[in-house]
């Protein structure tokens, strides 16, 4: 097939499949930059329509960078695929730890934002009743306000002031002594800070994320290359549009048509991830931060349970009993040249039958069969061998003589699991 015609097909499978299943597995990765956005935010409040305003134009540049990132890695990968073939494609189990691994790191930034907001937020005694025992998100201790800016010059203080001029204590004798904070420092008894959420950076560290055009930033922006790194780690966690465009990039045969194909994937979804993107950088610009993050948790551990399933690392539950009506439906039939034939039904809501019954011993062959399913069933992993499924139509999985016991298949983003059970022969 021609690369325009392989491209046109990811990007349609990007537009009309992907953008649902890929957001749902992958845009829990996008957390980073909110988390990002959260300790690059200034102290001061905003109101409604600036915060919303601010969080668009500080957002666009490395959600444009996570977007880059991830087509880069997809069109990378696909004409590795093309290349080399299914020998540089993720196993089922591999993706299964990385799932799990993503949905992790998910939670853990979810977690450090929300942390962040609490510190900024902090009012005396809030924190167990110490205003110091807000911690940093980065794992150390917040600081008061009054020690964030050094100590006034040796210059100022009155010890050094020249014999001529008298001490301010001595100035009106009879007066008492007035206390007066360095330039920046809060009133004693505020709430402490954490220094990566004062109004400027700590002396002697750019901001996060500050680029050429920021104060004190560089040449290289920290920032921006942590959302590329983002995106290109997409890769590793693909959803299950991406495992059958990966196996269209395998059949491609060339390096050029295995990259138009991801590409295409990539770009067909790209509207979903910006628009999640800039939702997510906007939202931790105003007061529904909080929702934000709670939100970004339940991604994580989504993703997480997902690859749970998907590697049969979780108990299933909620399974029709054997010898049940719904088991009993999913019996194979055994033809004359013996073997086994099943029909198993692929519905964008799982399996059905959910649990079918062969006779241990002997081949089977599943007859997997769609009709316009475009959701995470069209994928399926089985015996350790990833599937695809046509959007309406049907395909055959031979399995050889297998002893008693139970198989168990999943869909590619583990949602959704069905079983064979091989019962002993009467």
């Amino acid at each position: 097939m021609e690369p325009a015609a392989l491209f046109a097909g990811g990007l349609v499978a990007g537009l009309a499949a992907g953008t649902a299943s890929c957001t749902a597995v992958q845009g829990g990765l996008l957390i980073g930059l909110a988390a990002q956005s959260r300790g690059q935010s200034r102290g001061r409040s905003r109101g409604p329509s600036r915060a919303l305003s601010h969080g668009l134009a500080r957002g666009l540049p490395p959600v444009a960078a996570f977007l880059t990132g991830r087509l880069a890695a997809h069109t990378a990968l696909g004409a590795l695929l093309g290349l080399l073939g299914a020998a540089v494609q993720v196993g089922p189990r591999t993706r299964a730890a990385l799932l799990v691994a993503a949905g992790t790191a998910v939670v853990v930034l979810a977690v450090r934002m929300l942390r962040r907001r609490r510190c900024a937020q902090a009012e005396p005694g809030t924190a167990d009743g110490d205003p110091r025992a807000c911690a940093c998100a980065d794992g150390g201790p917040a600081q008061d306000r009054t020690q964030m800016k050094s100590a006034p010059p040796d210059s100022a203080s009155p010890d050094s002031a020249p014999p001529d001029i008298p001490p301010p204590d001595s100035a009106f004798p009879g007066s008492a002594p007035l206390d007066i904070p360095p330039p920046g420092s809060a009133p004693p008894g505020s709430a402490p800070r954490c220094p990566a959420l004062t109004d400027g950076a700590p002396r002697g560290r750019a901001p996060l994320g500050g680029g050429a055009g920021s104060p004190g930033g560089g040449a290289r922006s920290p920032g921006l290359a942590r959302a590329a790194a983002l995106g290109m780690a997409t890769i590793f966690v693909p959803c299950g549009v991406t495992i059958g465009m990966e196996v269209v990039a395998v059949g491609s045969g060339s390096a050029l048509g295995g990259a138009a194909t991801l590409a295409g994937l990539a770009l067909g979804t790209a509207p979903a991830f910006a628009a999640l993107g800039l939702l997510l950088r906007t939202l931790v610009s105003t007061r529904l931060a909080a929702l934000a993050g709670i939100a970004a948790v339940a991604a994580g551990l989504f993703t997480a349970g997902s690859g749970l399933r998907l590697g049969g690392w979780l108990p299933d539950v909620s399974l029709p009993e054997f010898g049940s009506p719904a088991a009993a439906a999913g019996r194979a039939l055994t033809g004359t040249d013996g073997v086994q034939r099943l029909t198993v039904w692929a519905t964008p809501e799982g399996f059905r039958p959910g649990i079918a019954v062969a006779a241990a011993g002997r081949p089977v062959e599943i007859v997997f069969r769609t009709k316009d399913n475009r959701g995470c069933t069209r994928t399926l992993t089985i015996d350790d061998h990833d599937v695809v499924l046509p959007v309406t139509g049907e395909r055959v999985v031979r399995l050889p003589a297998r002893p008693q016991g139970r198989l168990r298949y999943a869909c590619g983003m583990g949602m959704y699991v069905g079983f064979v059970r091989f019962e002993r022969s009467p």
